[in-house]
């Protein structure tokens, strides 16, 4: 049996519309996919300019926290010591002047080690076990409660950015200690597990509800900053039981 002619017609239409629907369709999984993307192009400017920003901001912390201490330094330490090569060098006792020579040469020392942090290119040089160090020694010299590092390796070779963040980060956390846990004994340990390299913050101080604590500002900073590093910020405290911080470095 031959179509006819209405029947070619059907076959005709049907095709037509089959193709129509098609080409609706790939266009529409074209229009989809361009869309996707460039909402992804969108998410990923905005973190990307959300890290910028959030460097931005650590990086200016930082230099007030090193203005600060530079201050601190020139009016404590170096103003103490020209007060004494001053007395020295006002003596005829020869011994009096070279140990004025020698203060002031202590001094031109200290000056020269803090002009080095008037900018941040330290933080291209020191890797974060000498920074930490450095931070512990400062509160142990103060008298303020002792202090200690346990390292199982060292972080050297670290972005710039990840340096930043962990730098202000570490900061932050033995401020808080200071500032309020009042604790006998500061303990930072690197160490590795199955999450990878961590760094550990531990205070004996007074604790808190941290449950209580966790839509605070200051933590969720410091959890926010961990964040566009691609690591981790845990906290665990209880009143009368200190505080334990743990800081997950990204793989």
């Amino acid at each position: 049996m031959e179509p006819t002619e209405d029947h070619i017609y059907v076959i005709i239409f049907a095709t037509l519309f089959l193709a129509g629907m098609m080409s609706t369709f790939v266009i529409s999984m074209v229009f989809i996919h361009r869309q996707r993307q460039a909402q992804n192009r969108q998410k990923m400017d905005q973190i990307k300019s959300e890290h910028e920003k959030t460097l931005l901001n650590i990086e200016n912390e930082i230099q007030q926290e090193t203005l600060t201490h530079i201050g601190r330094e020139l009016h404590d330490n170096i103003g103490q010591l020209l007060s004494l090569a001053k007395l020295n060098f006002g003596s005829i006792k020869p011994e009096k002047i070279a140990e004025g020579r020698d203060i002031l040469g202590q001094a031109i020392q200290e000056v020269r080690g803090l002009s080095k942090q008037l900018n941040l290119d330290w933080v291209e040089s020191i890797n974060i076990n000498e920074f930490i160090e450095q931070q512990l020694t400062r509160i142990k010299t103060t008298g303020y409660c002792e202090t200690s590092l346990e390292a199982e390796f060292d972080l050297i070779e670290l972005p710039k950015d990840q340096k930043l963040v962990l730098i202000r980060v570490i900061q932050e956390s033995l401020n808080n200690a200071i500032k309020h846990a009042s604790p006998d004994k500061i303990l930072i340990k690197l160490h590795e597990n199955g999450k990878g390299k961590q760094i550990f913050i531990k205070d004996d101080g007074r604790g808190f509800d941290s449950t209580q604590q966790a839509s605070g500002s200051g933590m969720f900073n410091l959890k926010k900053r961990m964040e566009t590093i691609g690591g981790e910020f845990n906290l665990t405290s209880a009143v009368g039981k200190g505080t334990e911080i743990t800081l997950t470095l990204p793989n």
